[in-house]
Order: structure tokens, then C-alpha cells, then sequence
């Protein structure tokens, strides 16, 4: 059996992010493909993790810095090592490439940071995407590895006519979800049964910081001229103390933080509002919201690489009155809602249907198990840059490494 080692950025939580079900998705690609996975982290312990035990996947404790963590790979030698994030093959990519060269390295960028940080930049200033630190970095990332898996068209797009990296580096794989059938549909809440508008996001993550208060600031306002009565229940793990205080039960803005079942309160609310104005891959609260049978109200930053060709399940506008009018129109429309409501079950079962990546990531994987070293030397870039990589990187390390074990012997020192 083939060995996967997962090289996580945090535990996976797919209740309280995207990110935490985009990795569950994947886990359970490779479990279902019957390889041997194995979910490796330096991040401390979270209580709303997965249950990867469950799943069949065993987890293991890695350290930064740590040359522990090279004779743990040179024993294992996997077939394939899979860096959640570019930040993690920052830090584990050259030890891969040294004691296990022969494993194939992918990313998973999950979204493009340095997409979504330039655009948060630009709500605020201009800026060049080009002369972005963190841009050269991720791209540098991707160089490195053998398959970056891309999220969204929209992003291998700018990858490869902004950056130039080649398409046999990048593969676009969205969200892998199972299709809807009839019979779910037909157990969904009607029209009638559902009440209030929602918001959902992780709160760790800054572009649903800034909806919420696009929400409370510019268009809540304009909804409640015209449905007074109607309710706002803003939902994410980690809200903060400042995301707390937007909570204002009087103007029926209600904070209600985690939800143990995200899928029960978006089922039971009538429309979802996404008013994003910054951030970048495919947004799960949307896709959430389809499968849960709830029409959207998105921005275009929202809505982006989501629905190809499809019509949207609702509205997208970006001007905060558009934003409020629709909102308003499909919350009282039922014919609209129950439009709306029917393209998102198309969106989910013409675009997301996971079976048909899984077929495609399956050929790619075959593709370089069986030409690996071609397939490198044709990637000149992520050589040379790997070379520089593995030099500066690994005395860095090895500094640091060194430097905690002196400070660690003084502190015993003194203790004695």
C-alpha cells in the first residue's frame, strides 16, 4: 500500500472553515483510493478537529526546525508528500527533497494568499500584484513542487499568463463534493419553513471580518428600512472581541459564533449574504449554501470561479444598495427564490461532482509516478530554485535548531 503524508498547516476543522473541508475532501480522496494516509502537523491540538482516527488516517507530531523530523522521512519514504499551504513546503519541502527524493511533492495552495492579501491591500491603496513579497514566494512554492492543485480557473489563469508557470505544474481541482439527488432535495425546508437572512465565515479569516462590517455598516441598514421585522444571524468560529461588538439585537444584527451544525442553520434560513469585497479561491460558505438548498446574495470577488457559465443561485452585486435591493427581492420573492435556490443544485452537481475530479487527479497522479525525473527536468525553474532553496533554507534551520539547543542547555544549566 502507497504511502500519503500530509503535511498540515493546522488540523483540519470543516466546521469551521473552507479550508477545514477542502482537506477533509482530499483526505478522503487518497483513504478512498486506498492509500495509506498519514496527517503530519505542527500545529497544537484542536478541539474541533476532524476525527481522522474515524477515517482511517493516523496523525503524527512534527517540529520546526527539527532534523527529528529527517530520519522520520527517511524511514517512511512516501510515495507522495502533500504541503497544506505554501508555508508548509517552505519549511519541509528541501527536508523532503533530501531524505526522500523520490517522493512526489504537491501543494495544495487551498486559495492564493498573495491573491487575497494584494486584493485587501487594493480596497485600501493601489498596488502591483507582480511586486508582491508574498507572491514570489508562493510562486516560488509552486515552482518547487511537482503539482500545485489549483482551486479555482480564475487562479490558474493568472498563474500562467501574469507568472508564466507552466500548466503541466498546476492542476485545477475545486471542491469535491457528492452530487444532490431528488430525494434530498425533497426533505430540504420549503419557502414557508425558513426564516431569517445568515452570514457564515471563520472569523480568522480577515475577508469575513471585513463582510460582517460591510454588512452592519452599509446594507443591513438599507434591508431594515424595508424589512423591519426580519432578523441578520451572523455565524464563524473565532469571532473576536471587536466581531462581538457589531452585535445589536435592537437593529436585529445578532453575533451568534460557532455553530456546532453549520449545515442545520443554513438549511432552516431563507437567504445566505456574502458580502465579500476582498479574498480569492472558491468560497465554501457558497457552495454550503447550495447544497443546503439557500439562495445567495454575493459579491463579484464572491461569486468568482464559482458558476462558469451557470446562472448564480441569486444575485451578485458589489454596490451596497444593489446588494440590499436584492436581497430584499429574493427574501419576498417565493418564484425567485425557488429559481435561485434550482440553479444552485445545478451549480453542485455540474461543477463540484467529485467522482469526475477524482478520475482526473487519478490520471495525473499515474502521469508522474510513471515519469517523474522527466517531468522535472522540464522544470528548469523549480531545480534552480529548489538548489537555492535547499541551501539557504537548510542552514537557517540548522542555526535555529542549533540555537534552541543551546538556549535549552543554559536554561537546564541555570535550573541545576
Amino acid at each position: 500500500m502507497s504511502t500519503v503524508l500530509v503535511i498540515g498547516y493546522v488540523w483540519p476543522e470543516p466546521n469551521s472553515s473552507a479550508a477545514g473541508r477542502r482537506m477533509l475532501q482530499l483526505l478522503e480522496y487518497f483513504t478512498s483510493s486506498k492509500y495509506k494516509v498519514i496527517f503530519a502537523t505542527t500545529a497544537a491540538p484542536s478541539s474541533n478537529a476532524a476525527d481522522l482516527i474515524a477515517l482511517g488516517i493516523s496523525s503524527v507530531k512534527i517540529e520546526l526546525n527539527n532534523s527529528s523530523f529527517d530520519a522520520y522521512i527517511q524511514e517512511l519514504q512516501p510515495e507522495i508528500v502533500l504541503f497544506d499551504r505554501f508555508m508548509m513546503e517552505e519549511q519541509f519541502g528541501w527536508r523532503i527533497t533530501k531524505n526522500s527524493p523520490g517522493s512526489i511533492k504537491i501543494l495544495d495552495t487551498e486559495d492564493l494568499h498573495f491573491l487575497r492579501n494584494y486584493r485587501e491591500k487594493e480596497v485600501i491603496a493601489s498596488s502591483s500584484i507582480t511586486n508582491s513579497e508574498l507572491a514570489k514566494r508562493e510562486v516560488a512554492s509552486i515552482y518547487r513542487c511537482d503539482l500545485s492543485l489549483i482551486i479555482s480557473e480564475v487562479e490558474i489563469g493568472l498563474l500562467k499568463e501574469t507568472f508564466k508557470v507552466s500548466e503541466d505544474l498546476l492542476l485545477y481541482l475545486p471542491f469535491l463534493l457528492n452530487a444532490i439527488s431528488d430525494s434530498e432535495i425533497e426533505f430540504l425546508p420549503r419557502f414557508e419553513e425558513r426564516q431569517h437572512f445568515i452570514s457564515i465565515g471563520n472569523f480568522k479569516h480577515r475577508p469575513n471580518v471585513d463582510a460582517v462590517r460591510f454588512l452592519k455598516k452599509e446594507i443591513w441598514p438599507l434591508i431594515r428600512e424595508e424589512l423591519p421585522y426580519e432578523e441578520l444571524h451572523i455565524y464563524g468560529a473565532y469571532p473576536t472581541a471587536t466581531v462581538n461588538q457589531l452585535n445589536n439585537p435592537k437593529e436585529n444584527f445578532h453575533i451568534k459564533g460557532w455553530a456546532k451544525d453549520a449545515e442545520e442553520v443554513v438549511k432552516r434560513s431563507k437567504v445566505s449574504l456574502a458580502a465579500l469585497r476582498f479574498g480569492a479561491g472558491l468560497k465554501g460558505k457558497l457552495t454550503e449554501a447550495m447544497q443546503c438548498g439557500t439562495p445567495t446574495v454575493t459579491t463579484n470577488i464572491g461569486a468568482e470561479g464559482m458558476h462558469g457559465g451557470f446562472p448564480w443561485n441569486g444575485f451578485v452585486e458589489n454596490d451596497p444598495k444593489a446588494f440590499a435591493r436584492a436581497a430584499i427581492k429574493l427574501y419576498t420573492t417565493k418564484v425567485l427564490w425557488q429559481e435561485a435556490q434550482s440553479n444552485g443544485f445545478k451549480l453542485i452537481n455540474e461543477r463540484y461532482y467529485k467522482n469526475a475530479y477524482y478520475k482526473i487527479l487519478d490520471e495525473k497522479l499515474i502521469y508522474l509516478k510513471n515519469g517523474l525525473s522527466k517531468h522535472r527536468q522540464h522544470n528548469f525553474i523549480g531545480g534552480m530554485l529548489m538548489h537555492h532553496r535547499v541551501k539557504s533554507t537548510q542552514h537557517l534551520s540548522k542555526y535555529i535548531e542549533v540555537k534552541t539547543e543551546l538556549e535549552a542547555l543554559k536554561s537546564s544549566s541555570f535550573k541545576d
